[in-house]
């Protein structure tokens, strides 16, 4: 008898939340609720985010192994907090409300990643390569401009942009979060929705037009849905590359063949176990030695590496 892994990975992920929640907790529990309950929110946030997102943007590019990170969406999330800092410095940075800060990150990203995205809506192949092709070029480019602007800057404003250019769950603002659970609900709610549509999607462009689809209708939304999801879940906590890419693989691992309403609350569930398990092994065991991220990004460009070498592009 097979256990459903839904199932499995629900149990999971609770366990690594109660652990999460109450190790070393020391009984001070008004505190600890609030403090760890922001972070754990957090950290549920952005993985149903990242990997649902990654999950629809292989679908309609019918790949399994490009994510919008890959894509250059972090290098630009890097480019503009280098100018930011590099223009106004890192005390005025620092003193801008974070609402400000989140609104900025979070329209330019929304709007870089439809103009970047965009160009997959057609029919053939090519559409596919000319996006591939862009995303490189520009993630590319933006990582250079990057790195010439940290050339000039002071080298004290410098650690300013080294501590923000990771994925940071320590701190979580609540405001942030609040407007953050919102956008990613409605998000992840129309996600959910058009779940069989997606099926027929992935089946292929000519097959899904004779059966009745509107594929590049349906590759439009998806594209907005996934940037507000990537954008929100960057703009709130950092970039995390690999995450995306990391959790759909181990989905489809585990669930080979499955249709989408398996593979969006598996990922989901897997997402959360990596970033709850992997935070609370970090805090409580490894005293934070490295931001989760880090080791995420690691693993997860292993996994791209050796899909890149088995499956090639397709």
């Amino acid at each position: 008898m097979r256990i459903n892994p839904l199932i499995i990975g629900t149990l999971v992920l609770l366990g690594c939340c109660v652990l999460f929640m109450t190790l070393n907790s020391g009984g001070h529990w008004e505190f600890i609720l609030k403090f760890r309950g922001r972070k754990l929110a957090a950290l549920l946030l952005v993985g149903m985010s990242v990997s649902t997102a990654t999950l629809l943007f292989q679908t309609i590019s019918r790949n399994h192994i490009l994510t919008p990170s890959i894509m250059g969406f972090d290098a630009l999330y890097v480019l503009i907090l280098t100018m930011s800092v590099f223009v106004i410095g890192s005390a005025g940075f620092n003193q801008l409300p974070s609402q400000v800060v989140f609104t900025l990150n979070l329209v330019l990203l929304i709007a870089a990643s439809l103009a970047l995205f965009g160009t997959l809506l057609g029919q053939h192949r090519a559409d596919l390569m000319r996006m591939v092709l862009t995303g490189i070029i520009f993630g590319i480019l933006f990582r250079s401009l990057t790195a010439f602007v940290n050339r000039m800057i002071d080298p004290n404003e410098f650690a300013t942009i080294q501590v923000r250019s990771y994925a940071r769950f320590n701190y979580i603002d609540v405001s942030l979060l609040t407007i953050s659970v919102v956008l990613c609900t409605i998000a992840l709610i129309a996600c959910w929705r058009m779940r069989r549509q997606l099926d027929v999607v992935a089946l292929g462009y000519e097959t899904a037009v004779n059966l009745g689809e509107n594929v590049k209708r349906r590759q439009t939304q998806v594209l907005i849905l996934v940037a507000v999801l990537v954008s929100v879940s960057t703009a709130l906590v950092g970039p995390v590359a690999f995450l995306g890419l990391l959790v759909v693989s181990l989905a489809r691992l585990v669930a080979p063949n499955q249709t989408h309403a398996t593979l969006l609350p598996l990922c989901a569930l897997i997402a959360g176990i990596i970033l709850v398990g992997g935070q609370t092994i970090l805090e409580h065991i490894l005293g934070l030695a490295t931001p989760l991220s880090v080791v995420v990004d690691f693993v997860g460009g292993l996994v791209f590496l050796a899909l890149v070498l088995r499956k090639g592009w397709t």
